[in-house]
């Protein structure tokens, strides 16, 4: 995926075998998941090293990708990026990704809730370029599965192992997003005559780095680590 930028003096490992403990298998997103949040990360990390705007700073290296490149200047767009200043104590940050042959970007407007340290999500906007669309409906439930599903994973998606047992057995232990708690969510579908892509996961990916770069923002300290809350 961090291909998709055009700047020199990069290599791309495609495959990387990681030891586990014990055994693991796929979730929503699948490798993208924990991938796209650390090259996103990164890109919004070199943003800040170079003093530019994270929009603009990935749109100077797409030059190449016209599809991706329209893709994030449309959530960036609707999202009032640069043009619509958020209320004190709210940021906004960015992530771009393909999968299955659709493009999404996403934008995260997060602020900290009154406990001074747990993130409080209050609007994502996604853009997606999935090729022909048949029902945007359809499109448009996915991509709010996704968001919902990943902001949960964002936030709360931790395993730990004591003792040979899984501590988190059950929702006290392993939070799901609650319907207080999921944040208004806007869908906007960017016109192509493409062959259909796919909508199943491709909203997952984005989310974690487009929070982790919010926080970044709004507090000058990058999380690294997912879950994002601080335990």
């Amino acid at each position: 995926a961090i291909a998709l930028y055009e700047f020199p003096g990069h290599k791309v490992t495609t495959h990387f075998i990681a030891e586990m403990p014990v055994r693991s298998s796929s979730t929503r997103g699948l490798g993208a998941y924990a991938n796209i949040f650390a090259i996103e990360s990164f890109i919004d990390e070199l943003a800040h090293e170079a003093g530019a705007d994270p929009v603009a700073f990935r749109l100077a290296m797409l030059s190449g990708m016209p599809r991706h490149a329209a893709v994030l200047r449309h959530a960036a767009d609707k999202a009032g990026w640069g043009t619509r200043p958020l209320p004190a104590g709210r940021a906004r940050g960015v992530a771009l990704h393909e999968s299955f042959d659709s493009i999404v970007a996403e934008v995260v407007e997060v602020s900290i809730a009154s406990d001074g340290r747990t993130p409080r999500v209050h609007r994502v906007v996604c853009a997606i370029d999935c090729g022909t669309v048949v029902n945007p409906g359809i499109v448009a439930q996915q991509m709010e599965s996704g968001v919902v599903f990943a902001l949960s994973a964002a936030l709360w998606g931790r395993i730990d192992i004591e003792g040979g047992v899984v501590r988190q057995r059950n929702f006290p232990d392993h939070p799901l997003l609650a319907l207080k708690d999921t944040p208004a969510i806007e869908t906007h579908i960017v016109a192509s005559e493409r062959h259909p892509g796919g909508v199943g996961e491709v909203a997952v990916p984005p989310l974690a780095p487009a929070l982790g770069n919010a926080l970044f923002t709004l507090t000058g300290v990058r999380r690294r680590e997912l879950p994002l809350a601080v335990p």
